[in-house]
């Protein structure tokens, strides 16, 4: 997606954008308040996690994106909090739920009248919904394990510390692989599409310039059904044996 014109990089961002993922809580605590900040309210339904989990979540993805609530210096510049990044989470660890996985197209009602097809869920096959499987249960085993693992840390409840305080628990060597993954959440959830749960009133895109799924330009259906790279999922021995099976039938 193209980059604001015209205009400075918030100084977080540059921080984010710039730094290794094990050194962005303590990068990122560096102009933080040393208070513990006042939540703001979880998603009202919760698909997957409980609600001391999503709370969790929300401060921890605070500490990667802070906004306004969390840094003084980003006054303006909406964070995980503010674009809903726990939800755009919790939604994801659950979309095998109703199928909620790849949205469709090729734009939304955002900018014109008519059906919003963003919300229009494609469907998936058999072999896909294997491989989603598998992956969503490797991730909600990391985020079972992980939350436990920052509250451990945090001698309870991770929420409970200080900003200054998350950001060493988030750097320790023991969550870092927990930490890797919650960044990549944590950026999905500030700039999808806001079918996903996250990018709450376009803050995202508004942060970076970006004007979205404008018709007529919107997406093609191949682009909507073409792979964005390599995926991994793909090269899963559960998902050679199902193609095996179904070569053989």
């Amino acid at each position: 997606m193209p980059a604001a014109q015209g205009r400075n990089w918030p100084r977080r961002r540059a921080i984010i954008a710039a730094i290794p993922v094990a050194a962005l809580p303590v990068a990122a605590g560096l102009a933080a308040c040393t208070s513990v900040p006042k939540r703001e309210p979880q998603p009202t339904t919760l698909r997957f996690f409980t609600a001391h989990q999503a709370a969790v979540v929300e401060a921890a993805t605070a500490r990667i994106a802070p906004g306004p609530r969390d840094d003084p210096a980003e006054a303006g510049h909406p964070g995980a909090r503010e674009a809903g990044v726990t939800g755009y989470i919790d939604a994801m660890l659950a979309s095998l739920q109703d199928e909620k996985v790849f949205a469709g197209g090729p734009w939304s009602n955002r900018h014109t009248s008519g059906p919003n097809l963003m919300a229009r869920f494609a469907p998936l096959d058999p072999v896909a919904k294997i491989a989603w499987h598998k992956r969503l249960a490797g991730w909600q085993a990391q985020y079972k394990a992980g939350i436990g693992q920052l509250d451990q840390l945090a001698g309870g409840d991770f929420t409970k510390k200080t900003p200054a305080q998350q950001d060493k628990i988030l750097a320790a060597q023991k969550v870092s692989a927990f930490t890797t993954l919650l960044f990549g959440h944590t950026i999905e959830g500030l700039y999808a599409s806001p079918e996903y749960g996250g990018n709450r009133g376009l803050a995202g895109w508004k942060e970076i310039g970006f004007p979205g799924d404008i018709q007529p330009r919107g997406y093609t259906a191949d682009e909507v059904e073409r792979s964005d790279g390599h995926d991994p999922v793909a090269e899963t021995g559960i998902v050679g044996d199902v193609l095996k099976l179904l070569g053989a039938l």
